[in-house]
């Protein structure tokens, strides 16, 4: 028997922020509708939600799985043995856990999970955050009960009858920016008088996006514009040595941004890649963006989302091929526009479906009450 009134509700998956924040937004907006639910995420051994996760409150049970590894094909034999003893392992948490359902949010212990869901009869729940649906999620997605999706056209995908456009939940203190600049320019130590680029790659970094304002450092300094930049923690240290001599008051380098709301509230554009967590974050701020996709994910689906932006007018987009030629140009030219940014300001506002959280959090407890 399962004990309490409330459901149970696996979730699965992580590997990036950009899994994991919705992820967690997924969970507390489950606790929300009702606090008698229990919830146990399911991620990938030695990967950031088995820190992430119990940080946020709720308890993670780990597979001992991982993607191809493109740099050592021979790390890629075990892959397959690696994944049958993750289905396996995903069985066995099934019938301890007992659950009512299963929620997918993309990442390495997402595919096993569901795929055992599958063959438990244990309905499930694919979110599908990117407007390129993967492998994996096209598969699973057979099977599924529902698939919550983020973009138009995803019937290209997935059956039809099954597809709820709810969008990507989203860090809600992140994107709550209202009244908040005056503070945020006193976080980062900069003028409000000032135009202000926001440069963010990400929680690890982006090498094109780092490359491109060092190399074009003193051209923004000289036309007295702002930085607030994110370097991500795998460059921090180096460009802190480099630039340590051309430390200027206009610079607020960080390593990681833990006051998004903050660097939000004080941009005047956005400099970004194109991950949908970022996307859906960025639609609901309503503030200018260039996008600069990163050519290194699957099925080059970063590059996909950003055009989906572009064709409704709501973002600029550089190829990170011709990031070093062209961004800070293009920056640079956008500050001094004022009716191209509030036309791409308004546009992508237009866009935001801030709810995600609580319609994806809906659709589950829907789901688990049918499978009593």
């Amino acid at each position: 028997m399962k004990s309490g009134k409330g459901k149970r509700i696996i979730i699965s998956g992580g590997g990036t922020g950009g899994h994991i924040f919705p992820a967690i937004a997924i969970a507390n907006a489950l606790k929300k509708l009702d606090p008698s639910t229990e919830i146990l995420f399911v991620g990938a051994l030695g990967r950031m939600e088995m820190e992430r996760v119990p940080a946020a409150g709720y308890k993670i049970v780990g597979l001992d799985i991982r993607g191809i590894q493109r740099k050592s094909l021979l790390k890629n034999l075990a892959l397959p043995f690696k994944l049958i003893g993750s289905v396996m392992k995903s069985m066995r948490i099934i019938k301890e856990f007992k659950p009512d359902a299963a929620v997918g949010v993309g990442g390495y212990a997402s595919g096993p999970l569901l795929y055992a869901a599958g063959l438990k009869k244990l309905p499930y729940l694919v979110q599908e955050q990117n407007s390129y649906a993967g492998v994996t999620n096209k598969r699973l997605g057979r099977k599924a009960a529902k698939i919550c999706v983020a973009f138009d056209g995803m019937e290209e995908f997935f059956p039809e009858d099954k597809i709820v456009k709810t969008g990507n939940p989203v860090r809600r203190q992140s994107v709550e920016i209202e009244g908040k600049r005056e503070e945020a320019f006193k976080e980062f130590k900069l003028s409000p008088e000032k135009k202000t680029i926001l440069v963010i790659g990400g929680s690890l970094g982006a090498r094109t996006l780092n490359d491109c304002i060092i190399t074009d450092l003193d051209r923004l300094i000289s036309a007295d514009i702002q930085l607030i930049w994110q370097t991500g923690k795998h460059y921090y240290k180096d460009i802190e040595r480099i630039l340590s001599a051309n430390y200027h008051p206009n610079v607020c380098m960080l390593e990681f941004l833990n006051r998004m709301d903050l660097a939000y509230a004080a941009a005047d554009i956005i400099i970004s890649r194109a991950g949908a967590g970022t996307i859906a974050e960025l639609c609901i701020v309503g503030k200018p963006v260039i996008l600069v996709p990163s050519p290194n994910v699957a099925e080059d689906h970063q590059t996909k989302n950003a055009k989906t932006l572009v064709q409704f007018n709501a973002a600029e987009y550089i190829a990170d091929r011709k990031a070093s030629r062209s961004l800070v140009n293009k920056a640079m030219a956008l500050l001094n526009d004022d009716k191209r940014r509030k036309i791409l300001g308004d546009s992508i506002k237009k866009l935001a479906l801030p709810y995600a959280d609580e319609v994806i959090a809906k659709e589950v407890l829907k789901m688990a009450e049918g499978n009593n």
